[in-house]
């Protein structure tokens, strides 16, 4: 990238709930940002921010310095970067030396594959997930867990910065989606965990405050419980307050603690909690939660215990 970073073209591919927010918050800091996305109707939102799209990914990566993918899965990722059905891959359209910049949530092999074949084809590779959700993505204060070589660490660092408050240099490729699938896994667990406590309250006659009260003060004090709480009243801005509406959508945690499953598959961990509570979303999702927040599943099992 040129010392003028904003003047530098970022290819931006992939213009969902979370990735649409991100480019309008590059485009306001003065990059030039090409776009493009499958939907029609993500593309036309993207105009109506400032946004350059075009017609294929193809097109947006031609004289981009950055490509950065926000794309569904591995597979996705991996197939963009090849090419499919007849499709040009984007490491063979991309100038030499481009850098790879994929903000998407996959498997860590996967990562660690495309940062393989990027390197084979002459470019440069960093994974960057991100946590924070769509509120973080429109305000910019997403966290980045981000698996890079120091030296490419540095060129991305400042491009996060503008779409992020919190940048943390994980490792080499594929650390970045290490420490996301854990820290998931984690929040996962704990938002079951604070759910069936709530509901243990009930039964057991404490109000939701009364039990918010101690429980955020004492050791069961964790973020599914003082930011995204399951319930409404005691944390205003929780999306327990908005009928569970996203947030983090039940789905997507549901997606990210089956990779957090694949992850202890491979390396030969016993985490049963882990499986546990894949097994938990991908029923909550299944079932009508795939929309709603995933602190709804309090609901569910709410609705279990009563019968």
């Amino acid at each position: 990238m040129s010392e003028n970073a904003a003047s530098d073209t970022i290819a931006f591919l992939g213009l969902g709930h979370m990735g649409g927010p991100m480019a309008v918050n590059l485009v306001k800091a003065g990059h030039q940002v090409v776009a493009y996305d499958p939907v029609t109707a993500a593309l036309e939102a993207a105009r109506e921010h400032g946004i350059a799209t075009v017609d294929s990914a193809s097109e947006a990566v031609v004289g981009a310095s950055v490509v950065l993918t926000m794309l569904p899965s591995g597979k996705h990722v991996l197939d963009a970067y090849r090419g499919v059905d007849g499709a040009p891959g984007l490491l063979s359209v991309a100038a030499p030396d481009t850098l790879f910049l994929d903000c998407s949530t996959i498997n860590v092999d996967e990562a660690r594959e495309a940062a393989a074949i990027a390197l084979d084809a002459g470019h440069r590779s960093v994974d960057a997930p991100v946590s924070g959700g769509v509120v973080g993505a429109e305000a910019g204060t997403l966290t980045f867990m981000v698996g890079a070589l120091p030296e490419d660490f540095e060129t991305v660092k400042p491009i996060l910065e503008l779409m992020g408050r919190r940048i943390v240099h994980c490792g080499d490729h594929g650390a970045g989606q290490a420490a996301k699938v854990c820290n998931n896994m984690i929040l996962g667990v704990s938002m079951i965990a604070v759910s069936e406590a709530f509901v243990l309250g009930e039964k057991l006659g404490l109000t939701h405050q009364a039990l918010f009260d101690v429980a955020s003060n004492a050791s069961g004090q964790c973020w599914a419980l003082t930011t995204n709480c399951p319930v409404p009243g005691p944390v205003p801005t929780s999306p327990a307050n908005r009928d569970y509406q996203p947030g983090f959508a039940g789905a997507l945690m549901a997606k990210d603690l089956r990779l957090a499953v694949n992850a202890l598959e491979s390396t030969g961990v016993d985490g049963q909690m882990g499986h546990l509570a894949s097994k938990i979303y991908d029923a909550f999702a299944a079932e009508g939660g795939a929309g709603r927040d995933f602190s709804g599943i309090i609901t569910d099992i709410r609705d279990k215990a009563a019968k």
